[in-house]
């Protein structure tokens, strides 16, 4: 059976203890992961690993070994409750060793639990499960995350769902980030509420929201975005005495001045700029405007193609100063 949308998050939050086994696809191999756990843990419970209840059998020992999935789903445990046996990065060089177990698998056996990367129509392993009667297939994609699996999310985390505004910031920060950055936000976020049993409030959004790791390079970028040119040789030579290298200046304003160009277009009111220089950006983004930030990508793609260029000879650090100093030039105006 084929499982999609809302039907899929419900199964994952209170999966059948009786069924066969289900199958997880996707490209996103995180995406794939943080589901997978989630069945797992409805599944099995927190305990169930440590009670020797879930077999883990990655994909590659598989095909060493095919008799392994048979004997796991088949072993008889110590402790009461649900059993899961676990194969992990599937692919159709295991598909005929899942598909037989999917065939000897009675009632009473541990579940047959497989994630995999992105898999066709015709793979015979999504076809094993999706028309089998009583296992499961589901297919991930880089969908953003629903505002049901949000409060799911939040939930579990321990936080209680804010009111509708500051749901819709963090609906636009689950868009932004990565699954595994927004999970992981998500759990800073428990921390910083544990204790505090008020609202989620937009700063707390902010305050624990990720930022660069590079709070030098972000420094930077600041003195660019201000139009303070006169400011970025100090500082320069001082990122270049700690190691930082040009590649990584062009990168960060690179993602700096895209940020700054979304929030510069954006017609929602919530601009998806975070972290604590979230006000200064935002007052660059008002003072630069779509039209200047446009250059300014212009300007930084060049230069990072200069930088890769085979036939470039000039010191890298002096081509992404004059950049940095033509952008500031361009603040001004």
């Amino acid at each position: 059976m084929k499982l999609a949308g809302a039907q899929a998050n419900g199964y994952f939050a209170k999966p059948d203890p009786n069924s066969t086994g289900i199958l997880i696809y996707g490209a996103d191999a995180m995406r794939v992961a943080l589901k997978r756990q989630q069945l797992l843990k409805a599944l099995i419970g927190d305990k169930g690993e440590e009670e020797m209840r879930l077999t883990r059998i990655p994909a590659a020992e598989l095909r060493k070994d095919p008799a392994m999935l048979l004997d796991a789903i088949k072993a008889i445990g110590f402790f009461p409750g649900p059993r899961a046996a676990f194969v992990e990065d599937a692919n159709e060089n295991t598909a005929e060793t899942i598909i037989a177990a999917l065939k000897d698998w009675q009632a009473g056996d541990a579940q047959i639990i497989v994630s995999a990367g992105a898999l066709k129509p015709t793979s015979k392993l999504r076809k094993a499960f999706e028309g089998h009667k009583s296992a499961l297939a589901v297919g991930i994609y880089d969908n953003p995350p629903t505002r049901d699996e949000i409060e799911t999310s939040l939930r579990e985390a321990g936080v209680t769902a804010p009111d509708r505004a500051v749901m819709d910031m963090l609906t636009d920060l689950a868009r932004a980030l990565d699954p595994g950055d927004f999970r992981q936000t998500l759990e800073k976020i428990s921390l910083y509420k544990h204790g505090d049993n008020t609202p989620l409030t937009a700063e707390d959004i902010v305050a624990n929201a990720p930022t660069s790791t590079e709070a030098d390079v972000d420094d930077v970028l600041l003195v660019v975005g201000d139009g303070r040119a006169a400011d970025i040789g100090p500082v320069m030579r001082k990122l270049q005495a700690q190691g930082v290298t040009a590649v990584t200046l062009c990168i960060g304003a690179m993602r700096h001045f895209r940020s700054l160009h979304r929030a510069a277009v954006d017609t929602s009111g919530r601009p998806q700029i975070w972290g604590p220089n979230r006000d200064k950006m935002l007052a660059q983004a008002r003072n630069w405007g779509p039209a200047k930030l446009e250059t300014a990508l212009t300007v930084l793609t060049d230069t990072d193609l200069a930088l890769r260029s085979a036939g470039q000879h000039a010191p890298a650090m002096a081509l992404v100063e004059r950049a940095f100093i033509r952008l500031a030039m361009l603040a001004a105006r």
